[in-house]
């Protein structure tokens, strides 16, 4: 392992040890009560598609609303700066701070000024300031930095934050409960509102018609930080501003459900200009806060820092619709392993990260977490503005890439990939992008290839030079694969059926578990359907996974024109990988022309997708065996746990799985785990194996409790890492569902 993998690997490992239990605790509930608060609520779909509509058309729209905003603001007697950059914005609070002899500034919670460093600025010109979010005082205490964009704190325990702030304050009695943390917190930065010059705070969304800063909090602090002192400064990204209150129910809706799983936060403040303050009590009627004749400064400082360049740049425009919920990180089984802090840059933290960082502090900033995003797909259905933040990850990666300088060991890996991958290309992305030509290399020359892969020098120069981890196993190939059994298998068959479709012979099932493809042929001729196994192109994933966009794109190309003709002639597509069937559906519209992957999504089904229109349409299933009949588990037992496949499950395609399974009489339950952490490639590289291994064990924990029940996984990642963690045979969903010629899986 080199000597960056080297302290890739340890960094991770110590974030698990010190912060795993916390981050996963927090963030795993939180992405169980959106699930909850989201399934519960009939509008969500709609919801999410209106909110993405409105934020794309305001983006588009943005230089009108910024003139819109900056008129309705000075109307009420407010003013507004449009900073360039960060350094540009905190100047200009500084100078207000400056005109209005600020000692004293509250904050309440923003990632903007987190981003610009105000904080730090203010700091370094002689003003105190004081986080007012109970989190963002937690970390103003620890000097630490956010670990999430919605609980900064979530990697400290309440023991943690209690030994912090007795250590710090020494409070006369010790605080120890979540109640006497949060009632001294409450008390010592009240005095603080009380007694500021100046309050900051960021703003959720802005109104461009009416000049109004939205806030969106489950604590009373923000209102308190805008409304309290004599002048209120809000900051915001430009990508924050809406045309008007109209647009904002969409919004209101869905960002607590989908941050906190809560129906509607608990404040939902709306300030408009520089407007006398209202009077406010805080329970404490003694209190003359906001007496109505008080002349009040309002400034909106709308940042730029990169933003317009995010609005031109194609793969990066979608990052500024986030409305900065969190979901993708709790939703991300990594993000919950280690958190922010490994899995976040600068400022940002999380799936949505390495579009913020790109984009506000550069490129290289996402470098050291962007593969921490395996491109599983989990948090697309959890974004509340449906934004594809695996694509914007892909693509950084790409650009990553292509600004790598060349490596040392380049020469081992000349040759795999086009000439469109740039020379600096890390071997072990180009060896992992080029599986396809790695399976045709070990199938050809199996078992021997097996045998010599599995040695330990060769594992040793596999770790030394590429990075894959002595520690996990590493596929078997076939010497027949899948395309030579279906050839050699149907020479002079019988009469042509009614029905014919091809079955997509992707690496895994050609090359490794051909098992799966020859049961999934037997169960589609079993229900009268005629099968075709052609040798054909890879679809892209793999490259893709890795970044290698230009080669996934002449990949998913070439696949297009090889299916054409069979699509012509009237055949379906089944896919058993759910990676290679997710590649069509949702990767295929950026890699292939428009038309050509609607073609191709529209005759392209999952196996089990496929097996349960059959039997929709009335198709019999005598001829598949009955779960009473035995399976490749433990013949006669008919429970089955089932783990989907990360990216089949952001498809849908569970449902059929299980449809299927229980049509057949197979009693089903089925997994809840986010991920088995294999992530394709993912768990084979020694800086992620610890944390593939710490993912994955929260599935086999899951399964084990269940110990007389036949192991199902969605797909070939899956399988491999259920596989290596526990001692029970994993099957797929097709080897259960085929008939099986004499008891014996994967004969003739």
């Amino acid at each position: 392992m080199s000597d960056s993998r080297r302290r890739r690997a340890e960094h991770i490992r110590r974030l698990m040890a010190a912060e795993g239990a916390s981050i996963r605790e927090q963030s795993s509930r939180l992405n169980r009560n959106r699930i909850d608060a989201t399934a519960d609520f009939a509008e969500t779909e709609a919801l999410r598609d209106r909110a993405r509509e409105i934020k794309a058309d305001a983006i588009a729209d943005l230089p009108a609303l910024i003139d819109r905003v900056t008129a309705a603001v000075e109307d009420g007697g407010g003013h507004v700066y449009l900073a360039d950059d960060a350094a540009d914005a905190t100047d200009y609070v500084e100078a207000v701070a400056a005109d209005r002899d600020a000692e004293t500034v509250v904050k309440s919670k923003s990632m903007t000024t987190e981003e610009i460093g105000l904080g730090d600025a203010l700091e370094a010109a002689g003003v105190d300031v004081w986080e007012t979010d109970l989190g963002e005082f937690v970390l103003q205490v620890a000097d630490e930095a956010p670990s999430h964009i919605v609980g900064p704190a979530m990697h400290k325990s309440r023991a943690e934050i209690a030994r912090l702030f007795n250590a710090h304050f020494d409070p006369e009695e010790p605080l120890e409960t979540a109640d006497e943390l949060t009632a001294f917190a409450r008390d010592f930065l009240g005095e603080r509102v009380r007694e500021a010059d100046l309050g900051i705070t960021g703003a959720n969304f802005v109104l461009a018609e009416s000049g109004t800063v939205v806030l969106v909090t489950n604590e009373g602090n923000a209102r308190k930080t805008a409304v309290t002192p004599d002048a209120h400064v809000a900051v915001a990204g430009v990508e924050k501003l809406l045309p008007s209150v109209e647009q904002l129910q969409p919004f209101v809706e869905l960002i607590a459900r989908s941050a906190t799983g809560q129906p509607i936060s608990r404040y939902l403040s709306l300030f408009s200009g520089a407007t006398d303050s209202p009077t406010l009590d805080f329970d404490r009627p003694d209190d003359p806060l906001g007496s109505g004749d008080r002349d009040r400064a309002f400034h909106l400082v709308l940042v730029d820092n990169g933003r317009t360049a995010m609005r031109e740049d194609d793969d990066l425009r979608e990052t500024l619709y986030c409305i900065r919920c969190g979901a993708c990180s709790n939703s991300c089984a990594n993000f919950q392993a280690v958190g922010g802090h490994a899995f976040g840059g600068d400022t940002y933290s999380g799936g949505i990260a390495t579009g913020w960082e790109a984009g506000v502090h550069g490129t290289d900033s996402a470098a050291e977490f962007n593969d921490l995003c395996t491109g599983c797909s989990r948090c697309v259905p959890a974004c509340p503005v449906k934004i594809d933040v695996p694509w914007i990850n892909t693509a950084i990666r790409d650009r990553l890439n292509r600004g790598a300088d060349p490596g040392a060991f380049d020469f081992l890996v000349d040759g795999l990939a086009p000439d469109e991958e740039p020379a600096g290309l890390d071997p072990q992305k180009r060896l992992f992008g080029n599986l396809g030509t790695l399976a045709t290399i070990g199938s050809a020359t199996a078992p021997v290839s097996n045998w010599l892969a599995d040695s330990t020098p060769v594992r040793l120069a596999l770790d030394r030079l590429f990075g894959i981890d002595p520690r996990r196993d590493l596929p078997e190939f076939r010497r027949e694969t899948l395309v030579d059994w279906a050839a050699d298998r149907h020479a002079g068959a019988g009469p042509e059926p009614d029905q014919e479709v091809v079955v997509y012979p992707d690496v895994y099932t050609n090359h490794v578990h051909v098992e799966r493809g020859k049961a999934a042929v037997r169960a589609l001729e079993a229900l009268g359907v005629g099968v075709v196994v052609p040798a054909l192109p890879e679809s892209g994933r793999a490259p893709l996974s890795q970044g290698m966009v230009g080669t996934a794109r002449g990949q998913a190309a070439a696949l297009a024109d090889a299916l054409a003709p069979h699509l012509d002639a009237g055949r379906d597509v089944v896919v058993l990988e759910p990676s290679d069937l997710a590649m069509v559906r949702r990767e295929y519209e950026r890699l292939v022309p428009d038309g050509t992957a609607d073609r191709l999504s529209g005759a392209t089904y999952d196996f089990a997708e496929y097996v349960y229109g059959l039997l929709a349409n009335g198709a019999d299933t005598g001829p598949l065996p009955s779960a009473a009949a035995g399976h490749t588990g433990s013949a006669g037992d008919a429970g089955v746990v089932y783990h989907g496949h990360c990216q089949g499950r952001t498809l849908g395609i569970d449902a059929y799985v299980e449809a299927v399974l229980d049509e057949l009489g197979y009693d089903v339950i089925a997994s809840d785990v986010e991920c088995c952490g294999m992530a394709g490639s993912f768990g084979y590289k020694a800086e992620y194996y610890d944390l593939s291994v710490d993912v994955g064990e929260q599935l086999a924990d899951w399964i084990r409790d269940h110990p007389d029940r036949t192991v199902v996984a969605g797909g070939a990642s899956c399988h491999e890492q259920l596989d290596a963690l526990l001692d029970r045979p994993v099957s797929y969903p097709a080897e259960l569902i085929a008939p099986v010629p004499d008891g014996r899986p994967g004969d003739a």
